[in-house]
């Protein structure tokens, strides 16, 4: 035990001293721990070998690899870039007071075709689909669907959109087609407006009542501030005065005396809708005034075959648009005939008012002033009666 004890003594101060000497390598040149073999004394080098760290004395003359310069793109050479071609997949008629558009359903001509709720005319959604043509059908009256209205100096031009905004596919939130608009315009001449005396609107419901054989011609038409032209614009600010005046054309013929018997306004041009607003009835009573309180009125006349009358400029309450039809039943009867209950033009201001001084006819506008089919068949007693409008009119908010 003793004998042991003193030999693992030795071995550790022979590593001390080893470890104490800078000369001594404990691991010779050339060789590796696995090259001595047990029993076998330790190899030390010679003290004058010394290593040296590697250093360089010449610059590197490698370098990192430049990027290839970018080509032009390459084609084989009988490849065509195809330039896309305009799809003809929209279609539209204009009509005297409305408009119908078909759209294909492939509306992009790319073989796929579109979601019927993806497609809205002016945002209105498709009225109809045809199936077996694969064509979704939109229709609309003139002043809806969000149209827009443009007066030019020869014609009217009414202009629609048809809108493709592409909903996200199945339950994921991306789309691989494009929002599309197409415009859509409807022009109409000018001179069937209200800016013309003698010629009457395409869109106006006609009905023509004569008790004689002989043609005349009546109009309805808005007029300029000065009574002197028929107005350009067809456009109101609330509170504004919308200047009418009512005419007969009479040729061969004795002179007449025109009258209006009723006006209705509506939004759209048919008198039988709703909402609707009759500020003029019971033949030739003007109530608006004595309804509202306004300043619309009869205005004296200047000649017996035309009439004049103001309408305080009014809309219709919940309809944005602005836009109202005015519908009159206008009468011509002999101007040698006197005013009577059913021949009169009555004005209300703190009491009924004729415009030919014969206010005693205005009595009955409270009550029931008849129909007028009772007047005397007789060179002074016919009378013709004609249904004619106006429209569309704007009427915009008064900016604060």
């Amino acid at each position: 035990m003793k004998l042991s004890v003193r030999i693992l003594f030795c071995l550790f101060c022979g590593a001390l001293t080893a470890a104490q000497d800078p000369n001594w390598n404990f691991r010779p040149a050339g060789r590796t721990f696995g090259d001595q073999k047990p029993g076998q004394p330790e190899v030390q080098e010679p003290a004058d070998v010394v290593q040296e760290k590697q250093s360089f004395n010449e610059p590197l003359s490698w370098r990192y690899p430049e990027p290839p310069a970018e080509e032009e793109p390459r084609y084989p050479s009988d490849f065509e870039l195809r330039a896309p071609a305009a799809v003809n997949s929209v279609s539209a008629v204009c009509g005297e007071n409305s408009v119908r558009v078909e759209a294909k359903k492939d509306l992009l001509g790319i073989g796929k075709p579109v979601q019927a709720a993806d497609v809205t005319l002016g945002g209105c959604p498709a009225t109809g689909e045809d199936a077996e043509a694969q064509v979704l059908v939109f229709e609309s009256e003139l002043h809806r669907c969000g149209s827009q209205l443009q007066m030019l100096e020869d014609s009217f031009v009414y202009s629609f959109t048809l809108m493709y905004t592409p909903s996200p596919l199945g339950d994921s939130q991306i789309v691989r087609t494009r929002d599309v608009t197409v415009s859509i315009q409807c022009h109409y001449q000018r001179k069937h407006d209200v800016s013309s005396e003698l010629v009457k609107p395409t869109w106006t419901p006609f009905s023509l009542k004569k008790v004689s054989e002989e043609s005349l011609y009546f109009s309805l038409t808005l007029m300029t501030d000065d009574w002197q032209f028929a107005r350009p614009s067809a456009e109101y600010l609330l509170g504004d005065m919308m200047k009418f005046e009512v005419s007969v054309k009479q040729f061969h013929h004795v002179p007449l005396r025109v009258t209006v018997d009723s006006c209705v306004a509506t939004v759209v041009p048919n008198i039988d809708t709703v909402p609707r607003y009759a500020f003029l009835g019971n033949s030739g009573c003007l109530f608006d005034s004595q309804l509202t309180g306004s300043s619309s009125q009869f205005l004296p006349r200047s000649q017996d075959d035309k009439l004049r009358f103001e309408v305080e400029a009014f809309r219709f309450q919940q309809e944005n648009s602005g836009t109202i039809y005015i519908t009159c039943s206008i009468k011509a009867t002999g101007a040698s005939a006197a005013a009577d209950a059913t021949n009169k033009a009555c004005s209300f201001s703190n009491g009924w008012r004729e415009v030919s001084g014969s206010h005693q006819t205005c009595n009955c506008c409270d009550t029931d002033c008849g129909t007028g089919n009772q007047s005397l068949r007789t060179e002074t007693g016919a009378q013709w009666e004609e249904e004619t409008a106006v429209g569309p009119i704007t009427v915009k908010e008064r900016p604060l």
